[in-house]
């Protein structure tokens, strides 16, 4: 994989680190969810500044070489939201087309709902609209069964010593057993230990949780700008129907189902991933 330069900003106070690649085109900010940071795009950084896009993959707060504030307020998605604008900000960019995937494509929707000035087009990689989420739950009780985790997340201390265990073993497991085999090379893997490693980050991880009680009631459903969902439908975490309440929601937009992969998508297929971001930000 190819070195990409590092850039540092502040973001009202908060540090956040970030990889840029491709020369001055239209720019596209990539979105990483949870346990990753900005590594987990590096399959389609390329194909995307090859392709004459200006890319832009941040390490979201709390995560990697960002900064990491202490306090569940402090990850509120409003604040998360408002860190992508920052990242415009910083490059003197009035629009950008947004990318994200898990959590960061939960921040690509909020985005893209009340600041729908600022996104060009949206690109939701297996990751609903998080205003259908309470909703789902009662509709659909498989989903709240596949969202368990979440509630363990909220317990105090407790999440953060299990998952630091071992050189953060159930955090590696977590990508292994929810992922086609042989997605994750050792070499990778190791990648994500060592960003996980950093001093703070699990419980900064964990706080993205803990503030989602307090973040989802308020998020406006209005899409207004373009949206692309990409769905990989083996999902271990989400329920393909979280995908159709999605679609029901916009105003402009398609959805694509992958079949044969999972929550990881952009890593077990990355071709059909590349080829469905193309078509869609270039038409």
């Amino acid at each position: 994989m190819k070195e990409y330069e590092s850039v540092y900003m502040d973001a009202g106070g908060v540090k956040l680190h970030m990889k840029v690649a491709g020369e001055a085109g239209e720019p596209v900010i990539l979105l990483h969810g949870f346990p990753e940071f900005w590594y987990g795009w590096r399959h389609q950084i390329d194909a995307l500044a090859d392709a004459g896009f200006r890319v832009i993959i941040p390490d979201q707060r709390g995560y990697n070489k960002s900064g990491k504030p202490e306090g569940v307020e402090n990850y509120h998605i409003d604040k998360l939201r408002d860190d992508v604008i920052a990242i415009m900000d910083h490059f003197g960019l009035e629009k950008a087309n947004i990318a994200g995937h898990d959590w960061g494509g939960a921040v690509g929707w909020h985005l893209a709902s009340t600041r729908p000035e600022r996104v060009k087009k949206f690109i939701a990689v297996n990751i609903p609209h998080p205003a259908v989420m309470p909703e789902a739950m009662r509709k659909y009780p498989k989903q709240l069964f596949k969202s368990s985790y979440i509630g363990f997340f909220q317990l105090p201390n407790l999440p953060e010593k299990l998952l630091t265990m071992n050189d953060h073993q159930m955090m590696v497991r977590a990508l292994t057993t929810t992922s086609n085999k042989n997605t994750f090379s050792e070499e990778e893997l190791e990648q994500y230990r060592s960003a996980w490693s950093e001093k703070g980050t699990v419980t900064a991880m964990l706080n993205w949780y803990r503030a989602a009680p307090k973040s989802f009631p308020d998020l406006s459903k209005d899409v207004e700008v373009p949206v692309q969902i990409i769905w990989g439908t083996g999902d271990q975490f989400l329920s393909k129907e979280l995908a159709e309440e999605s679609f029901r929601l916009l105003k402009a937009g398609d959805i694509h189902w992958v079949e044969d992969v999972t929550h990881w998508v952009m890593h077990e297929r990355p071709e059909i991933v590349n080829k469905l971001m193309l078509r869609f930000l270039k038409a």
